[in-house]
C-alpha cells in the first residue's frame, strides 16, 4: 500500500516547530479513490460543529496497515513512546461558508484519547488533483491566552451570526492570519501527498474555494485523515 521508497521531508514552521511531508505516499492512490467512490452512499455527515463535511470509516485491515506504517516510520519523530490508539477515515469538506458553525470558522487542536500522558499525532493524505482545493495551514494565537480561551469557549456556545459579529470575523473558513490567529506555515495540497504533524498544533484545512466543494468522491476534496494517540516519552 505505502511506497517502499518513500522520502520524508521536514518542513519548518515559523515558530520553530516542524511537520513532515511524504510525497507519492501510496503505490496505488487511484485504488484508494475507487474504494471511496464505490461507497459514496455510505459517507455520513460529521457531528454538528465538528468536521465540516462527510466521512467514511476505513476497513479494519486498511486501518491496521496505516497504524503499522505510522509506528514504523513516523512515531520516532514525535513525542510518542508507545502507540495506544488510532483512528483512520475518509473525509470530504462539503459545507458552504454560510452553513459553518463557529468552531468550523477557526483553527483547532485535536484532543488525545486518554489524558495528558498521551500525545496525539495526525496526518492528512490528499486524494484529489485540483490543488486549488487547498492543503493544511498551521497557526499560533495572536492574543493573550485568556482572550483566546474565551474565543474558543464562545465558538462552542454562540450562534454563527453572534460569533461572527462579536469577534468581527468573516463567516467562512480560516485561510490566513487575522486578529486572533497568525498563520505560521502552510502545506499545499498535492495528489498523493501526506502531511504528518503534532495535532496539538493549531491547524485548519485551507479551504480556499468553499463554493466548489462537492460530495462526490470522484471530484471533491477527498482526503484520508489519521489520528494516533501514544504514550509520551518519560521525562
Amino acid at each position: 500500500m505505502f511506497n517502499p521508497n518513500l522520502r520524508v521531508e521536514t518542513a519548518k514552521l515559523d515558530d520553530g516547530n516542524v511537520c513532515y511531508i511524504v510525497d507519492d505516499a501510496l503505490t496505488e492512490p487511484e485504488a484508494a479513490v475507487r474504494y471511496a467512490i464505490e461507497r459514496r452512499q455510505q459517507f455520513v455527515p460529521g457531528e454538528s460543529g465538528g468536521y465540516p463535511g462527510l466521512t467514511l470509516a476505513l476497513p479494519q485491515s486498511l486501518g491496521a496497515a496505516i497504524l503499522s506504517f505510522f509506528s514504523t516510520h513516523m512515531r520516532p519523530r514525535f513525542d510518542a513512546r508507545r502507540l495506544m490508539h488510532g483512528m483512520c477515515r475518509y473525509s470530504m469538506v462539503t459545507l458552504r461558508a454560510e452553513d459553518l458553525r463557529p468552531t468550523q470558522m477557526i483553527c483547532h487542536r485535536d484532543e488525545p484519547v486518554g489524558d495528558e500522558r498521551y500525545s496525539v499525532s495526525a496526518a492528512v493524505l490528499y486524494l484529489f488533483h485540483d490543488e486549488a482545493f487547498g492543503g493544511t495551514s498551521f497557526y499560533e494565537t495572536a492574543r493573550s491566552n485568556d482572550n483566546c480561551a474565551r474565543l474558543f469557549q464562545d465558538s462552542r456556545t454562540m450562534s454563527s451570526a453572534e460569533f461572527a459579529a462579536t469577534y468581527k470575523l468573516p463567516r467562512t473558513y480560516l485561510t490566513g492570519s487575522n486578529a486572533y490567529f497568525t498563520r505560521i506555515g502552510t502545506v499545499g495540497a498535492k495528489w498523493n501527498r501526506m502531511v504528518f504533524y503534532d495535532a496539538n498544533f493549531l491547524h485548519s484545512g485551507d479551504i480556499l474555494a468553499p463554493e466548489r466543494m462537492s460530495s462526490d468522491p470522484a471530484t471533491g476534496r477527498l482526503t484520508l485523515n489519521f489520528f494516533y494517540s501514544s504514550r509520551r516519552h518519560i521525562a
